[in-house]
């Protein structure tokens, strides 16, 4: 297990990157001087790729790469993607160009724009790649150890976690008194340059897995054998569908819904059975087809989860947009702003561990398979008590800009304690905190096994199309604002602009929201959960398996 912490080593660069992404609104507004919703609307971009990305990266890692090289392209992506993010920056550039050297609208040319969103690409690849394979690689290693989980095991294990706890200190603490953006850029990018030279040393020592193929080829497989028999009858006798029937293998039960999908276990008499039998794209069994139906029933649920994307992605646009120049001192102590940002995951965490106590409890109660259901429906009326906070807020701080006449003056500061966002913070925490959770259980409860790796995947990039979609919602809200000669909520800064409304818009489409998801949850068909015992589990129980438990602990522990 001495390759445990050459690995535990990369989550230097998720952290380091995730504050350099943290403070790109700032960057964008006050250097680039481009408009706070354009600025949102960049990074909305970047997260949504993020997020999206890695349902691919699964893909390719389980067909083609495998984790290691996922790990280490996606390394190198990010030291690439932070080395030219510093080179973005106007001084930076400017030696070798001869432009002015301030950081200034004017000094921002098109060599920096073209670095830049290379840049911003590399690292959304990077944390994709990351998110992808970095869990299964970990597994992987210690599924690998020979020895297990011996003492020189912990404490080099403990020695990784601890370094990783304090680059996130120096992060929190340290970086928001570096005032030249060069080197809040390029810090992160020599450290994430550190740890992935760190990880490649230990190419020798880890333990690789071959791609064993993916099952998301299956549904693929399901839709393409469908089509090709299009035109034939599917038979009468649902026994007369094609199936593998081996006591080995789990055999699905047949159903009547989305009968189109059986014709791709159709068997037909005209030609060779063995022929068609090797041909897997022609001939499907019916637990195939059965699997990719109960992925298909859940498509209704996953897109009231796209609204749910767009609510999250204001805690890193419109919300640091609000925070940025608010008043960050107590007293005549003056406190990092990222602090908010801890507030968020703390609150994030110990909500992740109640909901896993209420689901607990309901298990017991012989409800279990409730629990996830009714996890997401309180996640999402917190998402609403989020923008009704924030929509008051907002209001309260354009009257104290209106009063002291900061209307046309963006960059001063306003004389309003940063602390005013903590509720909206804390909200937006808990709001994540328990959609994660049982977001993911209720579909590894209801999945069929194969898919189980995906399903944490599928539901990210769900999330994921909310985020991107939240760019088109700040456009379309702003569209229909201005009709009538009104103005639009959305200014260039955000003194003259109304983002208020915009949260009581919010608010109101995910009242809409929640009762479009209860009611499809409500018809959609459950099952028992298979969870409840994995909950009480060992931490460390069924090591074996590395695939299966990874996700598990992800959805038990978030």
């Amino acid at each position: 297990m001495a390759t445990v912490g050459r690995v535990v080593v990369l989550l230097w660069v998720d952290i380091l990157a995730m504050y350099a992404m943290y403070v790109m609104m700032a960057y964008l507004t006050n250097v680039w001087d481009i408009s706070f919703t354009k600025a949102a609307a960049i990074v909305n971009i970047f997260w949504g790729l993020v997020t999206v990305s890695p349902l691919f990266l699964t893909f390719i890692v389980d067909t083609i790469l495998g984790n290691y090289w996922m790990l280490l392209t996606s390394s190198v992506a990010y030291s690439v993607g932070l080395g030219l993010l510093t080179m973005s920056t106007p001084p930076v550039l400017a030696n070798s160009m001869g432009n002015c050297k301030e950081y200034k609208p004017e000094c921002v040319g098109h060599g920096q724009e073209v670095l830049f969103y290379t840049a911003m690409a590399l690292i959304a690849f990077g944390m994709a790649g990351h998110l992808t394979s970095f869990n299964t690689f970990l597994a992987e290693q210690m599924v690998g150890d020979e020895d297990g989980l011996d003492e020189s095991t912990f404490w080099r294990f403990f020695f990784g976690v601890l370094a990783v706890i304090i680059v996130t200190f120096v992060a929190v603490l340290g970086f928001p008194y570096i005032k030249p953006w060069s080197l809040r850029f390029g810090i992160p990018a020599i450290c994430t340059l550190v740890a992935t030279i760190l990880f490649f040393s230990g190419s020798c020592s880890y333990s690789y897995f071959r791609p064993q193929g993916s099952p998301i080829t299956m549904f693929f497989r399901v839709f393409v054998a469908a089509t090709l028999k299009l035109f034939h009858r599917s038979p009468k006798d649902p026994g007369d569908l094609y199936e593998i029937h081996d006591p080995r293998l789990y055999n699905a039960p047949h159903t009547r819904s989305l009968r189109c999908l059986d014709k791709a276990a159709i068997v037909i008499p005209t030609q060779p059975r063995e022929e068609q039998e090797n041909n897997i794209w022609r001939l499907c069994t019916v637990t195939e087809i059965e699997e990719t139906k109960v992925i298909i029933r859940m498509i209704p649920v996953w897109m009231t989860f796209i609204l749910c994307g767009v609510v999250s992605a204001l805690g890193f646009t419109f919300f640091v947009a609000q925070l940025e120049h608010l008043n960050p001192k107590v007293g005549r102590l003056k406190v990092p702003t990222v602090v908010l940002l801890w507030f968020f995951e703390q609150a994030q965490n110990q909500l992740a561990k109640l909901y896993i106590k209420f689901a607990n409890y309901l298990a017991k109660s012989g409800l279990g398979k409730f629990a996830p259901f009714i996890g997401i429906a309180i996640s999402m009326i917190i998402a609403i008590l989020c923008c009704i906070t924030a929509a008051k807020v907002e209001k309260h701080r354009l009257e104290v800009v209106q009063k002291h006449g900061l209307v046309d003056k963006p960059d001063e500061r306003i004389p309003m304690t940063m602390f005013w966002l903590l509720p909206q913070f804390v909200l937006l925490g808990l709001f994540e905190g328990i959609f994660n959770c049982s977001a993911i259980t209720f579909f590894v409860d209801q999945s069929p096994v194969s898919t189980q790796r995906y399903l944490p995947v599928f539901i990210s990039a769900v999330f994921g199309v909310g985020i991107l979609g939240s760019v088109l919602s700040v456009f379309l809200v702003g569209k229909v604002s201005e009709r009538g000669g009104k103005m639009n909520w959305f200014q260039k800064n955000l003194n003259a602009s109304r983002v208020d409304k915009y949260y009581w818009t919010l608010a109101w489409l995910m009242g809409i929201n929640l009762v479009v998801y209860i009611v499809v949850a409500l018809f959609y068909r459950y099952k028992e959960s298979e969870l409840e015992e994995e909950r009480q589990a060992p931490e460390f129980g069924g090591i074996e398996e590395p695939y299966d438990d990874n996700s598990r602990c992800w959805c038990c522990c978030c």
